[in-house]
């Protein structure tokens, strides 16, 4: 004996119900289950409406999780690949001080010691850059990142 299908509304209380994600994201997800886009918009609606979801939190998640990783400009790009309007990301992302701060831990914990010559010191911008990093925080890193006492306040 098979269950009926489940309804549009339980399958994206299924989804929500384990993490946040953005509209965007609901929306491909249930796409395929939805008899009609009036249907979907209308399910989309309602759990907005209702602040079950909510891109705001989704950002500032994201973000928050993501932040120790990488830079501004990729986090940037991967919420604007999920639906999250830049305007509304700029206000969750790291200031400068914390990226830089951020851009000189990664430095220092994926390389251990200083650049030894200039391909070394490419080879390490080259991955910062890749992490998301502008060319201001990884110069600051670059500066500082082996300095143990250092802080942004300090300079």
């Amino acid at each position: 004996m098979s269950k009926p299908p489940k309804s549009l509304r339980a399958r994206a209380m299924d989804i929500l119900s384990r993490r946040e994600i953005s509209r965007a994201g609901l929306k491909r997800k249930l796409a395929p289950h939805a008899e009609s886009e009036e249907e979907l918009d209308a399910v989309l609606a309602e759990f907005s409406e209702r602040n079950w979801q909510s891109d705001e939190r989704y950002a500032e998640a994201y973000i928050h999780s993501k932040s120790r990783l990488h830079g501004s400009r990729r986090l940037k790009q991967a919420l604007s690949a999920q639906g999250i309007d830049e305007a509304l990301s700029r206000h969750f992302l790291p200031d400068r001080q914390s990226e830089q701060q951020t851009a000189a831990a990664i430095l220092r914990k994926k390389f251990k010691h200083p650049p030894a010559d200039l391909k070394e010191k490419q080879k390490q911008a080259r991955f910062l850059a890749y992490r998301g990093f502008d060319m201001d925080a990884i110069q600051t890193a670059f500066k500082h990142a082996w300095d143990e006492d250092w802080t942004y306040e300090s300079e």
